[in-house]
C-alpha cells in the first residue's frame, strides 16, 4: 500500500492554529488512513492509503481538520515517488556551500502558470537564491530564515497558488519515513 506525505500549512507557528500531534494523528486515523506517523510539530504526517485521487483526499483531510480544530489548514500531499523526485531535482545538490537547514523547499498545491513562475524567478534578492523544479520552489537563505528578503506571501500571490515550506532536513526525513513505511508492507 502506497505511503503519502501530508504537509499542513501554517500550523503551530506562533499563537494561532495550534494542534497537538497526537490529536492530528487521531484525525487522520478517523479517516481510515493507515499507519499514521507525525514528524515534528509543524503538521507533517506520513500514512498509507489506497486513495488515488489526492486532491479529493486533501479536501477530506482539510474538512476533518476544520471540524476537529476549528480552523482550516491547507494540506499539501505528495506520494513517496513525488517526494523522491523533488529530492532528486534539488537544483542545489552537489554544492558544498549549502547548509541543509537554510534550504527551504516549498511544496505547491498546483503548478503555477509559466508566466507567473517566470516573473517570480526574475526576483533579485541576493544573497538568497530561488529556483524552481516541478511543483516545488527551492530557496536557499544564505543568511538564514530569521529575516529573509524573499517573502513567501509575496511569492505565493505572484504564483497564484498556495504552498508550504520545509527545510531540507525535514524533506529528507519525510522521504525516509515514507520509504520505510512502504517497505514495511
Amino acid at each position: 500500500m502506497p505511503a503519502i506525505i501530508s504537509m499542513l500549512r501554517g500550523v503551530n507557528v506562533g499563537p494561532h492554529n495550534r494542534m497537538k500531534m497526537d490529536a492530528l494523528r487521531a484525525v487522520y486515523q478517523s479517516l481510515k488512513l493507515r499507519d499514521v506517523e507525525t514528524y515534528v510539530q509543524s503538521g507533517n504526517v506520513v500514512f498509507r492509503s489506497d486513495e488515488k485521487d489526492l486532491a479529493k483526499l486533501g479536501r477530506r483531510i482539510e474538512d476533518a481538520i476544520e471540524r476537529a480544530f476549528g480552523f482550516r489548514a491547507a494540506v499539501i500531499l505528495r506520494t513517496t515517488a513525488e517526494m523522491r523526485e523533488a529530492v532528486a531535482r534539488n537544483p542545489f545538490a552537489g554544492r558544498s556551500d549549502i547548509e541543509p537547514n537554510k534550504l527551504l523547499v516549498t511544496f505547491l498545491s498546483a503548478a503555477p502558470a509559466p508566466e507567473a513562475l517566470a516573473k517570480v524567478l526574475r526576483i533579485k534578492a541576493e544573497p538568497e537564491e530561488l529556483r524552481s523544479a516541478g511543483r516545488e520552489i527551492y530557496i536557499y537563505y544564505r543568511n538564514g530564515l530569521a529575516r529573509p528578503k524573499l517573502s513567501w506571501i509575496q511569492i505565493a500571490e505572484m504564483l497564484g497558488t498556495t504552498g508550504t515550506g520545509r527545510n531540507w532536513n525535514s524533506v529528507t526525513k519525510l522521504l525516509e519515513m515514507a520509504q520505510a513505511l512502504e517497505g514495511s508492507s
